[in-house]
């Protein structure tokens, strides 16, 4: 099943639709939850209704469908409870330590680096991404990330994969230049994380197939910087922390409402032949090859596209596509 959220003038959380596979038709469904939040508060009663209409949608029998246009369309979930992002790949970490001559903590391979981030407004997938000066470091990252129904605190990752709804992809959206002065604070992100954006549609699980295994999803995700093929890394593979293991950590204090968000943080693979999911990345593959870094980062006027596509070639989320602009 696709979901996605209408923009609406009534409504700044927009209006729930479904959308069918081929991402090319699209219905509201008042009748049933009349945005995306509302039926994830109601999973286990709308799941079902939901489903049917998705089905028929499928199958064309749905008069009062429309063409699925995702430029009208905010993020799945415009605004949420809750947002908090991984690093679930520590060879993108430990890569970045490495290039500044820093060593890798041990317990970075069992506990998982997580951090809360602004969650009241989120970027549409064709929304532009906004900044002050290229000076900040305007980096993109391309990520995955999970849905989850109420999930209660001190839940094991054996438990908590039920947990999880939705899928979706990420623009983790970074400001790099910010980073360091932040962190050496002690205290975390802040102004070097804007809003970050979120795929045309959420889906469900099953939509995945085999390439779902409960816990990571095994295919690449592909990032095109202003027209160009930047990576494709295997986001199942060098995944140290899987989405249950993040939502685990994520919950180990406290309750995880409906509607939370849980990122994978910047795919990355071993294999460096499969490119980067970031600038940062290859910035430092430069670093550690040749002593400096020769890619910039973005400027405005640059474009990012963000994609996953099935074994088939068929989008699985449409796409994340952005152009930087100066506020």
């Amino acid at each position: 099943m696709k979901l996605a959220s209408l923009r609406s003038t009534s409504s700044r959380d927009g209006e729930l639709c479904v959308v069918n596979q081929a991402l090319t038709l699209a219905i509201r469904v008042p009748h049933i939850a009349p945005t995306l939040q509302n039926a994830l508060d109601n999973w286990d009663t709308v799941e079902e209704k939901l489903l049917k209409v998705y089905q028929e949608l499928n199958e064309g029998n749905l008069e009062n469908s429309f063409k699925f246009d995702p430029q009208q369309y905010s993020a799945p979930l415009p605004r949420a409870y809750q947002w908090a992002d991984g690093s679930a790949y520590v060879n993108h970490v430990e890569l970045v330590r490495k290039a500044r001559g820093a060593e890798l903590p041990e317990n970075f391979w069992t506990d998982p680096l997580m951090y809360q981030g602004g969650s009241d407004a989120f970027l549409g997938p064709h929304d532009p991404i906004l900044a002050a000066d290229e000076a900040f470091g305007i980096d993109f990252e391309a990520e995955i990330a999970v849905i989850t129904d109420d999930v209660p605190m001190g839940i094991s990752h054996e438990k908590a994969g039920q947990h999880i709804k939705l899928l979706m992809l990420v623009n983790d959206v970074s400001l790099r230049n910010l980073i360091p002065n932040e962190l050496a604070k002690g205290f975390g992100f802040f102004q070097s994380k804007p809003s970050s954006s979120f795929s045309p549609v959420a889906i469900t699980p099953d939509e995945l197939g085999a390439a779902w295994d409960g816990e990571r999803v095994h295919l690449a995700l592909l990032s095109y910087l202003n027209g160009q093929l930047f990576g494709q890394p295997n986001a199942g593979i060098d995944m140290t922390f899987s989405f249950p293991k993040l939502i685990e950590h994520a919950a180990k204090t406290r309750l995880l409402s409906a509607g939370s968000i849980i990122g994978s943080g910047t795919v990355s693979n071993l294999d460096r032949s499969k490119g980067s999911s970031c600038i940062a990345e290859k910035r430092m593959l430069e670093i550690i090859a040749q002593g400096q870094a020769t890619t910039s980062f973005m400027h405005f006027g640059d474009r990012i596209r963000i994609e996953m596509l099935d074994k088939q070639g068929n989008s699985l989320f449409g796409a994340i596509d952005q152009v930087v602009k100066k506020v």
